[in-house]
């Protein structure tokens, strides 16, 4: 006959898995919106965005802590703010860190390590910008032309990707292929990055 205690070994056990995995998942949650406002950030000045908008100013007000005192230390090269450049390589970095740590894995190689957190940053900037191309399709349907606080935002993040593809393949009648033919591109790049 099985005790009881011998029993609820197994379920204690898998209540600590559980958990732990819980855990896992709201950490790697936070990160993961925290290295997005740095990545959105980053992407909003490389477009010239307005930051009047107020999810650019939501997003510079989120970052600030980081940038601003790293802007003392690194100062812009030419139109390219390295501050926000570093901070998003230190949040990636970080992030990677913490879930490899909480995975039960170390540091490990240095050189793996950098790759991994390279290639969950580009595979971030994918995911965003294949997102944003969602947005800015459907907004095109509910409000063309109109302004509404995040659809210029979301205008001024895809219109420069889309351009040269509207240049190499024009409108059908008055359908623009070009959000289609981006979003395949960049849903074989993240095929590509597993």
């Amino acid at each position: 006959m099985i005790s009881v205690g011998a029993a609820s070994a197994p379920l204690k056990g898998r209540a600590k898995r559980v958990n732990m995995e819980a855990i896992r998942y709201i950490v790697d949650m936070l990160l993961w919106l925290l290295l997005l406002a740095f990545v959105l950030r980053l992407l909003f000045q490389w477009v010239r965005a307005d930051f009047r908008d107020p999810m650019a100013d939501a997003i510079v007000r989120v970052t600030n802590w980081l940038v601003l005192p790293l802007r003392k230390l690194l100062p812009p090269i030419g139109k390219i703010d390295t501050a926000t450049v570093v901070a998003v390589l230190l949040v990636a970095a970080t992030r990677t860190l913490i879930l490899s740590a909480l995975a039960g894995g170390g540091f490990g190689d240095v050189v793996v390590f950098l790759r991994i957190a390279f290639l969950d940053l580009v595979g971030l900037v994918l995911r965003v910008y294949l997102f944003a191309l969602l947005l800015y399709w459907l907004t095109s349907f509910v409000s063309p032309g109109g302004y509404a606080p995040g659809i210029r935002l979301l205008a001024q993040l895809c219109e420069p990707i889309l351009k040269p593809v509207r240049r190499t393949i024009p409108r059908i009648g008055q359908i623009d292929f070009s959000v289609l033919w981006v979003s395949i591109a960049i849903g074989a790049l993240l095929v590509l990055l597993r």
